[in-house]
């Protein structure tokens, strides 16, 4: 079973409004996000925080200012026992199920999907790595973990470039939007 991970905590100051609640097909980022990691995954958990958010299985991070790593402990922490999870930000709201079902069929330690040579999400990874994810310090960075394992990792070419959307500010979200408008 694999897990999923939507961290969405943050105070979306950039935007200037919550970035899990913007318009995307239909529904919202968030909507969406947990809809299509629902197709692959089991359970999907929202990582909320400075603003609350309608979605299915969430957590509460009251640590939420210390920042994303601070949010994926607190995701990892609500997991039941799981082989595998992938992790992704609400502001990466669409990623192809082709790239999320070649990330889970991955027999690597951690697989991460490349687009046009620039790494993105979602982040796949075996659950042996979970307690090293946790043994972080609040200082630290998820990618600590991911430098100490490179040997082990695969890095999956995808025609996807959802997996390095980046949406923070009403500029990104703009030129998300003129690239997906019509797909």
């Amino acid at each position: 079973m694999t897990a999923a991970i939507i961290l969405a905590a943050g105070a979306s100051t950039r935007m200037g409004t919550p970035k899990a609640n913007l318009p995307f097909r239909g529904g919202t980022f968030l909507s969406h996000l947990t809809a299509r990691l629902s197709a692959h995954c089991n359970p999907v958990i929202t990582v909320t925080g400075a603003v609350a958010l309608a979605s299915g299985r969430q957590v509460f991070n009251a640590d939420w200012q210390q920042g994303q790593l601070s949010s994926l402990q607190c995701g990892l922490r609500a997991l039941p026992p799981v082989d595998s999870a992938i992790f992704t930000l609400v502001d990466h709201p669409d990623p192809a199920d082709a790239t999320i079902a070649a990330l889970l069929n991955s027999m690597a330690l951690i697989a991460i999907p490349v687009y046009n040579g620039r790494k993105g999400h979602p982040v796949f990874f075996q659950s042996a790595l979970i307690p090293e994810f946790l043994a972080l310090p609040q200082t630290a960075s998820a990618k600590e973990v991911f430098r100490r394992h490179i040997a082990s990792t695969e890095y999956i070419p995808v025609n996807d470039a959802g997996v390095t959307d980046d949406i923070d500010d009403p500029t990104a979200l703009a030129a998300f939007r003129a690239r997906t408008e019509h797909a």
